[in-house]
């Protein structure tokens, strides 16, 4: 009676508490019976909606204009991966690098015209280093594709440096494109001048061409006589080079090798004790090799050739002096500090800066470290170099395992973000794919591929490109002439 009391007025009428409590229940009920036709009618118009539309049904549009039948096409599932679709889904071929360039050839698959230039591409930021290196077996057509690259690169200004050609396959494109090769050898009339000026600088001052000039001359002489002894030089040596190379300087407006090598071996009469003349003893006679010894003719007078970088193109022709690796090096050691001085200049343009055969050109530090420079200084210079091998193993003869030769030859490969592989011997795929960073798909590619066809790595971006060649072109570019000239 007490919780009776709390819900319900005192004395009310049991009548009225069952009207209030009907009242109260029929309120719920017409609530609930009111969501429940809302609901009813949301879903009729939905209904009604859907049945105002047309929907093509399962076995599409009926009759003549039927696009495909009412039972299901089972296709059986094929699993591979993304790298080996990725070659072979039409939709996934790579879209190439821009139409901006030099033509090369097309692009097997997707069937496109292939362009390259390494200063477009460094331009748009797709390359960060303009080097090349190219690899090949003999017979691949690698040769052409290099002096597709440079040649075709000319109408748009650039220039084209070869410090070294041992075959001499360079020397009748340097003459057909308006440009100079350098023949020297024994035999030939032609000499060279290690000591010349050189080509100097236009904005340079007096005061910086004969700082820069000295600095050259020394640099030179010191890296000819390293190359001849196959070792450093010691402060006793460099002592005397730089005593001899100063006195020289002084006798003559123009010094030559042989006045350097006189003072070096007979140094200032004053020098009682005779101590100067035992410093450079061995690299005195190291250098007269040059003058008077089995390596002379090349180096004993004024030159008769000279280096002019206006050209379009300037080659220095090795190939009478291929037998004799000693002398090639010492070759590509003077033409090296001469190009250098014209890499220098800011006004000097673009350039392409070839290195054939680089297996022979790699085995002496002097040049090794130069072409390492050269290369870290690429963009400063506004070059690209391009290193040309047979196979990339070839690397494996630069210096010993561990040496700091060895990590000089491995690191230019490092500072080359395009590198084109064309066909390799099965037994060269392992150290190939591990030097470039190939994939499987990548490295089983390598053996098929046909003359003319080479894998082409930009950064991390990989195509197919078959080199497409000019008849004029195949003409200048042979190098199988002495081959099929009888037939």
């Amino acid at each position: 009676m007490l919780a009776t009391a709390l819900i319900e007025p005192h004395g009310e009428p049991r009548r009225d508490r069952k009207a209030r409590r009907r009242a109260a229940s029929k309120i719920e009920a017409d609530a609930h019976k009111a969501k429940h036709l809302e609901v009813r009618s949301r879903g009729q118009a939905e209904r009604d909606e859907a049945r105002s539309h047309y929907y093509l049904g399962a076995g599409g549009e009926p009759g003549a204009a039927q696009l495909r039948t009412t039972g299901r096409l089972h296709l059986p599932k094929h699993q591979d991966t993304s790298a080996t679709l990725a070659g072979h889904y039409p939709f996934l071929a790579e879209a190439g690098l821009g139409s901006a360039g030099v033509f090369v050839g097309q692009d097997l698959y997707s069937g496109g015209s292939f362009v390259y230039d390494p200063w477009v591409l460094y331009h748009r930021g797709l390359i960060t280093a303009p080097n090349i290196v190219l690899a090949g077996i003999v017979g691949s057509g690698k040769s052409s594709l290099g002096k597709s690259l440079y040649t075709r690169s000319l109408p748009f200004g650039r220039r084209v440096y070869v410090p070294g050609d041992p075959k001499g396959e360079h020397t009748a494109v340097a003459e057909a494109v308006g440009g100079k090769a350098i023949i020297l050898g024994h035999g030939l009339r032609n000499r060279l001048n290690p000591l010349d000026e050189g080509h100097r600088t236009a904005s340079a001052t007096d005061a910086e061409w004969f700082a820069q000039l000295a600095a050259r001359r020394r640099d030179l002489i010191g890296a000819l006589a390293e190359t001849v002894l196959e070792r450093g030089l010691s402060p006793l040596e460099h002592t005397a080079i730089d005593l001899a190379l100063a006195d020289a300087v002084r006798s003559a407006a123009v010094p030559t090798l042989p006045m350097v090598v006189e003072r070096i071996l007979s140094p200032d009469p004053t020098d009682d004790e005779g101590r100067l003349a035992a410093d450079g003893r061995l690299v005195g006679h190291a250098l007269r090799r040059l003058v008077a010894g089995d390596l002379a003719g090349l180096f004993d007078g004024p030159s008769t050739v000279r280096f002019d970088p206006s050209l379009p193109m300037v080659s220095l022709d090795l190939s009478r002096v291929a037998e004799n690796s000693t002398l090639i090096s010492v070759l590509m050691t003077c033409s090296s500090a001469w190009m250098e001085a014209a890499l220098s200049d800011p006004d000097g343009g673009q350039r392409w800066v070839i290195y054939d055969e680089a297996w022979r050109l790699m085995a002496y530090p002097a040049l090794l470290r130069r072409m390492d420079a050269q290369w870290r200084l690429a963009r400063h210079f506004g070059i690209a170099n391009m290193l040309i091998f047979h196979k990339l193993s070839d690397l494996d003869n630069v210096g010993d395992s561990g040496s700091a030769m060895r990590a000089l030859a491995s690191s230019l490969l490092a500072n080359a973000e395009t590198r084109i592989v064309y066909r390799q011997e099965p037994d060269q795929l392992g150290s190939t794919a591990s030097a470039l960073g190939l994939n499987r798909t990548e490295q089983r590619l390598l053996p098929t591929l046909g003359t003319g066809q080479g894998l082409w790595r930009v950064k991390d971006r990989s195509f197919v490109v078959q080199h497409q060649l000019h008849p004029d072109e195949l003409a200048a570019f042979d190098t199988t002439a002495r081959m099929t000239s009888g037939q």
